[in-house]
């Protein structure tokens, strides 16, 4: 798989395109993305999610990824490494910055869909891209400590949102709920008896059907995503270790068997497990 780098620490751009001609790739930056106009299909780590305009993205340097575009499209794109950070940290609230911009990078591994939910803050943000994309443009006096200002205020912004756990509800019952659930499958995926819809929707107290509703809107996942998307992190790590056979990695994660294994691996991360465990 293609993979792209930069060695910059940050980097801002307007894309207008009218074809996606980039195959599917990761990088090894973080990738900040802005639909500022258009549409289309986001296609991340397998799965494929529609956008339109005004969503954001927030990849890490894990994520392998690609578009499909239905019309003609404006991206805003605000790339950076982890050496912002270091740069960033270099204030008086070097305490704030360490735990916001680094939790926000740890939860947004669990963010699918658009990361922003709010208007205001979609407009916000908006805002913000385009004074940051000015000043890194035009390189006007002190423009590197105006991008990186620009640059704390977008990532607190993006902080407060995924801190709102990925869903657009103030109901703490919904939120604690939610959470208990994924937390469930996390625990238990590959226990396939537990992971049965009618056990788990008892385990809650609601019905097959409401707990799968529920999941996806809350979530912006099935409920089978969230199992296999465990699963596949669970294989990795082992895979890694490099202490079992692809057929035990299956049968320990209750795949099928090892085809079974191979062919989900392969639909979400683009190889089979035996390249994954070599080039690991």
């Amino acid at each position: 798989m293609k993979r792209f780098n930069s060695f910059h620490s940050i980097n801002i751009f307007a894309l207008e395109l009218e074809k996606w001609d980039y195959e599917l790739h990761k990088h090894n930056f973080y990738e900040l993305i802005f639909v500022e106009k258009g549409s289309g299909e986001h296609i991340l780590n397998g799965i494929s999610y529609s956008f339109k305009q005004d969503d954001v993205f927030l990849l890490t340097p894990d994520d392998a990824h690609e578009f499909k575009i239905e019309n003609k499209i404006k991206f805003i794109y605000l790339k950076f490494t982890e050496q912002v950070f270091l740069e960033k940290l270099n204030t008086n609230r070097k305490t704030f910055w360490d735990e916001a911009l680094r939790n926000a990078l740890v939860k947004v591994d669990n963010a699918v869909t658009s990361i922003i939910c709010c208007k205001e803050d979609k407009h916000n943000l908006k805002a913000l891209l385009h004074i940051m994309l000015y000043e890194y443009t035009n390189k006007a006096l002190f423009n590197n400590e105006v991008v990186l200002e620009l640059f704390g205020s977008i990532m607190a912004i993006i902080t407060r949102n995924l801190n709102q756990n990925v869903i657009s509800v103030n109901d703490n019952k919904a939120v604690e709920k939610i959470n208990n659930i994924l937390t469930y499958i996390r625990i238990n995926a590959v226990d396939n008896e537990k992971m049965d819809i009618r056990k788990m929707a008892s385990c809650f107290f609601m019905s097959p059907n409401y707990i799968s509703v529920f999941v996806k809107k809350h979530s912006g996942l099935s409920i089978q995503q969230h199992i296999v998307q465990t699963k596949i992190k669970s294989a990795e790590k082992l895979l890694k270790q490099n202490r079992f056979t692809i057929n035990e990695i299956a049968d320990r994660l209750g795949f099928t068997d090892a085809s079974h294994f191979n062919k989900i691996f392969k639909k979400y991360k683009t190889i089979s497990p035996s390249e994954f465990q070599k080039n690991s």
